[in-house]
């Protein structure tokens, strides 16, 4: 595995929707001081050679604070900035291809809905799973709600992290502490929320600073 549990506690994914005219690099920054571990790059809508030039900055940004920087579906960018991985979904490039494409050393996570699907991706070398939505999400207009039992039968099939992620609060967060996922993943992240949601979680978690 390429990547350890406690660098998934808090997984940002970059969400331009949510900018309300601040750059990303801006938000990104407020997240990073607010305690995000792992961060997401997600643009479906620029082109290549603006995303190009965002996936340089945002990685300088994220490795000064000590943070991966994943980019989603794009190999060729994550190659071309040396980005620390890539997260693909269930209709993206199969988790084997991309392993082929980045080598070894570099982070692969891939979304899952079902059992059958955490398996195969962990089989075709995945690092991680992301498991969601989780709560209802308006961040992705496709995004589909993943029952709580099928979270749960996920976490208990996989020996790789998982991920829970979609809709997840400083309000909602303590529930996922109930079950066996322990990590988290939110979009639209300040540096007080960041805070007060790590410490939420990590309070109910029974961590102690």
């Amino acid at each position: 595995m390429n990547c350890a549990e406690q660098d998934l506690l808090l997984y940002a994914v970059t969400d331009r929707h949510w900018l309300h005219g601040r750059t990303l690099h801006e938000v990104v920054k407020e997240s990073l001081d607010g305690g995000v571990t792992f961060l997401q790059l997600r643009e479906k809508d620029l082109d290549e050679a603006h995303f190009l030039d965002e996936a340089k900055d945002i990685k300088t940004l994220c490795h000064a604070y000590g943070v991966p920087l994943i980019i989603n579906d794009n190999v060729d960018i994550a190659l071309a900035v040396d980005a620390d991985g890539v997260h693909v979904g269930q209709s993206d490039m199969e988790a084997g291809d991309v392993r082929a494409k980045l080598g070894p050393d570099k982070i692969i996570g891939v979304s899952a809905q079902t059992v059958a699907q955490a398996l195969q991706a962990e089989a075709h070398g995945a690092d991680y799973l992301g498991v969601g939505a989780v709560f209802p999400t308006g961040s992705k207009a496709d995004a589909k709600e993943v029952e709580w039992d099928v979270l749960r039968d996920i976490c208990q099939a996989v020996s790789i992290p998982v991920v829970a992620i979609g809709g997840i609060t400083q309000e909602n967060v303590t529930e996922l502490v109930l079950l066996t996922a322990s990590k988290l993943s939110q979009k639209e992240l300040d540096e007080e929320s960041d805070r007060k949601l790590v410490d939420s979680f990590l309070s109910e978690a029974g961590y102690k600073p």
